[in-house]
């Protein structure tokens, strides 16, 4: 260990301010906009794009940037409620087909021609 030292010591302060984003709040809770929130997910959404990278240039936790990622791909996979019921209802409906000891199951979407050939193709095995 190194022996004490006499010398006075000085510390000095040192403030780091990140740049703020035009469209970025200044109230103590922040409330992001629609559309700032919609441009940052678009950019995150990004091939190679860093959401944590994003996250600290903007000053959030980098859990906030996923969540708005995540509802932009639901938004656009599911731009209404009720298509997104109707999704997860398409999802749920299966067809079963007892051929023999062979059970065919296939969603409600399916296309019919894939369909007709798949039963053709477990009648003649």
């Amino acid at each position: 260990m190194s022996a004490p030292s006499s010398e006075t010591r000085t510390f000095h302060m040192i403030e780091a301010v990140a740049e703020r984003l035009e469209g970025a709040p200044r109230q103590l809770r922040r409330r992001w906009s629609d559309e700032f929130k919609a441009q940052v997910a678009a950019e995150a959404l990004e091939p190679g794009a860093s959401v944590s990278a994003i996250a600290r240039r903007i000053g959030i936790h980098p859990s906030q940037l996923f969540a708005w990622r995540r509802d932009a791909r639901a938004e656009r996979t599911y731009p209404s409620q009720r298509s997104s019921r109707e999704a997860a209802m398409a999802c749920m409906s299966v067809i079963e087909i007892a051929i023999g000891e062979v059970v065919v199951r296939a969603g409600r979407d399916v296309d019919e021609a894939h369909l007709q050939r798949v039963i053709r193709a477990v009648r003649s095995a």
